[in-house]
């Protein structure tokens, strides 16, 4: 079963930002944004939660904290207990240099993980792009029809994107469904489904 997207494509952040925030405002909320180059005030202006990347980068960070600690005071002062310098078996100030590093280890690789896994991204499945030129020199905004199935709310979506600057419009099926982003929600939204992202 194929996923259907309708596509806006912009060849300018300036006029991607300004149309986000109109379409927006309008009542209608993008599935997502695809852009060559990061794009300073995007997820406010699509209204997008705060990454908790970095909150699970702090746990694994902590972990791998713990886990350096605890295995150098295991094999220092139990397992395998020498002096070395004059220095007591528990010598904490010693153990800095590589419990900093083992640290930097477990939330590096924990957060690649995690926005790996996120995004969807595995070795055993082909990744689909939602347009090449996403890649390249086009800002592509993503609306799932699932979301809005009726021809009105289409039509109207297609009539605003012309209006902000879109440059081309299309429609496109995808064999796996786009991961939802989280939005927030806005005290102006006055009803308007601009929450979970869900279809």
């Amino acid at each position: 079963m194929k996923h259907k997207y309708l596509l806006g494509l912009f060849d300018d952040e300036e006029i991607l930002l300004t149309a986000t925030e109109k379409i927006r405002s309008a009542g209608y909320q993008m599935h997502e944004i695809y852009t060559p180059f990061p794009v300073h005030g995007l997820d406010k202006a699509m209204g997008l939660q705060d990454s908790r990347l970095h909150t699970f980068g702090f746990i694994c960070g902590a972990t791998g904290t713990l886990f350096a600690l605890s295995m150098m005071s295991l094999i220092a002062a139990v397992d395998w207990p020498i002096i070395v310098g004059g220095k007591q078996f528990l010598a904490f100030p010693a153990y800095v240099p590589i419990t900093f590093e083992v640290t930097v280890l477990f939330a590096s690789i924990g957060m690649t993980v995690a926005m790996y896994l996120r995004c969807g991204f595995s070795v055993f499945t082909d990744t689909e792009v939602v347009d090449l030129r996403a890649t390249d020199d086009r800002f592509v905004m993503a609306f799932c029809e699932k979301r809005y199935s009726e021809a009105d709310d289409q039509n109207k979506i297609v009539d605003l994107l012309k209006q902000h600057g879109a440059v081309e419009i299309k429609e496109r099926g995808l064999d796996n469904e786009i991961q939802p982003n989280l939005f927030v929600m806005d005290e102006d939204d006055h009803g308007h489904d601009h929450g979970h992202g869900h279809h």
